[in-house]
């Protein structure tokens, strides 16, 4: 993970930080997130850095959110609800959008 620690991680969903048989689970939630926040987006990690001086707060928060979405209910749908994620996310990563085509820089 780039941005997200295991420690806010487990903060977000109240976790013991000492527990740690989930700790494997959780990196991959928050490396998946990481990578779906930059495809969405179209921005690396270093364009973050590059022009925000740092990951922005909505950019940390919606990753999060995708983190608790994998966590609780496997998947970024919930079958109870039947809709994504989605608004609180969307509302979130709007703004920071690379809207240029062509391919990433890695």
């Amino acid at each position: 993970m780039k941005w997200l620690t295991l420690d806010e991680i487990k903060s977000q969903l109240r976790i013991e930080q000492d527990f740690d048989l989930e700790d494997t689970k959780l990196t991959m939630y928050g490396d998946s997130a990481e990578a779906m926040v930059c495809e969405y987006t179209r921005r690396t990690y270093d364009d973050f850095i590059d022009n925000y001086g740092e990951i922005p707060a909505p950019i940390r928060e919606a990753s999060l959110l995708l983190v608790v979405a994998s966590y609780e209910v496997g998947s970024p749908v919930s079958m109870q609800q039947m809709y994504t994620v989605g608004y609180g996310f969307d509302m979130k990563v709007k703004p920071y959008m690379r809207l240029a085509d062509g391919p990433l820089d890695e």
